[in-house]
């Protein structure tokens, strides 16, 4: 059984015992978090899409840790003007292992 949920503004397939990488939730680790906008349900007997969301579907998970992706760096210049700027980022994401899809 997989399912497609919504969080973060991205969607993600997951199923139990994945895992995964989402954006950054407000959450410790160790604590269960619970993801209500599921998208849909794949089971053995066939796929049920939600209009928006499947009723009473609901995936839950176990969050291993809160961190930082690696840096990226952004540079940005313009040509023959001597204007040039570099920056870095980290994206702050939570790792989130899936324990149970319940459709």
């Amino acid at each position: 059984m997989y399912a497609v949920i919504s969080t973060g503004g991205k969607q993600y397939r997951v199923q139990e015992g994945d895992v995964v990488f989402i954006e950054k939730l407000a959450v410790q680790a160790d604590e269960t978090v619970t993801f209500d906008q599921v998208l849909a349900v794949g089971k053995e007997d066939g796929m049920v899409m939600g209009t928006p969301t499947v009723d009473g579907a609901k995936v839950t998970g176990k969050v291993l840790k809160n961190g930082k992706s690696k840096k990226i760096t952004i540079f940005t210049y313009r040509p023959k003007k001597g204007s040039a700027r570099k920056m870095g980022h980290r994206q702050p994401y939570t790792k989130v292992e899936i324990q149970s899809i319940e459709a």
